[in-house]
């Protein structure tokens, strides 16, 4: 669904990471949320890749990335599988492999709790920030009471421990990934038959739905210690911060809640839409990205 990409794929430690190349310029990683695979840019990366080299992998576990089986034997290393100090590691290593030490960021979703961690422990490796439809897990977690809860089932849900949620899942994917892009999405329209296929589709696999539910594991638990320790020591997001959301799917204080959590310059932008801002608005996601990574236009 990338018009003009190249693919490839490469093995970044224990991870075998596909990912998608084009254009050429600064440095530019897209990276993609659930339930997504990095067919979501498809709207945007081509316009992008007009002034950048847009490099978007799909995550690992997720599309056609493969991670290390979250139900195997612990790997060596400090960090559990699928947490995102883990999955930021192994992105900043593919960018370094590509030859971008440094590189701009936008991200949505899972993908952004990425780019968070990414900004937080490897500050000279980004530039600049563009954050879609996320506020810090933390907060998340800390503001769940019974309304959030329902509005954000799925996030106590795919942390239940294995195998509860990974058979449920299995049992009728199509199903439980449609019912979730309809509750998200503000048109259901915006998302068009081949992005729906592409994202239902991978669900399709075992191993892909096991590591999906280890990524909102990993959210429940050492994402949020990372995100409380961070706090406490006062660390921050040192780069430009633009925040781009949905109101129909993120309400209350959106910068207020993020201010706290950025040291440089923060910025927002506040869409008539619901979950999936770079396909339902994608002038306007557009618009966001390139005045934060290229005001000079």
């Amino acid at each position: 669904m990338l018009d003009g990409f190249e693919t490839h794929e490469r093995t970044i430690q224990d991870c075998r990471i596909a990912y998608s190349v084009a254009g050429c310029g600064p440095p530019l990683l897209l990276l993609h949320g659930y339930p997504q695979t990095r067919a979501m840019w498809h709207r945007l990366a081509p316009r992008l890749a007009e002034r950048f080299t847009v490099v978007t992998p799909d995550l690992p576990g997720y599309g056609a990335s493969a991670g290390p089986d979250p139900e195997g034997p612990a790997p060596e290393g400090p960090e559990p599988v699928y947490s995102k100090r883990w999955m930021a590691e192994r992105l900043r290593a593919l960018m370094a492999e590509l030859g971008y030490e440094r590189f701009l960021l936008g991200a949505h979703d899972r993908g952004a709790r990425v780019g968070v961690r990414l900004c937080l422990d490897s500050p000279e490796a980004v530039r600049a920030f563009a954050c879609l439809d996320i506020v810090p897990t933390a907060e998340v977690w800390e503001r769940m009471d019974g309304q959030a809860a329902q509005k954000m089932f799925h996030w106590p849900f795919l942390a239940a421990p294995a195998p509860l949620p990974e058979r449920l899942i299995m049992s009728d994917p199509d199903f439980f990934i449609q019912t979730l892009l309809d509750r998200w999405v503000g048109d259901s329209d915006a998302l068009t038959p081949a992005a729906r296929e592409a994202y239902i589709a991978q669900f399709r696999c075992p191993s892909m739905v096991q590591a999906s539910c280890a990524d909102y594991r990993a959210g429940a638990t050492i994402d949020w210690r990372h995100d409380r320790e961070d706090r406490a020591a006062g660390h921050q997001i040192r780069c430009p911060t633009h925040v781009v959301w949905g109101r129909q799917f993120l309400t209350g204080d959106v910068l207020g809640t993020w201010r706290p959590w950025c040291a440089g310059a923060l910025d927002g932008t506040a869409l008539d839409c619901g979950h999936f801002v770079a396909e339902e608005q994608p002038e306007a996601t557009l618009a966001a990205m390139l005045g934060l990574f290229d005001p000079a236009g």
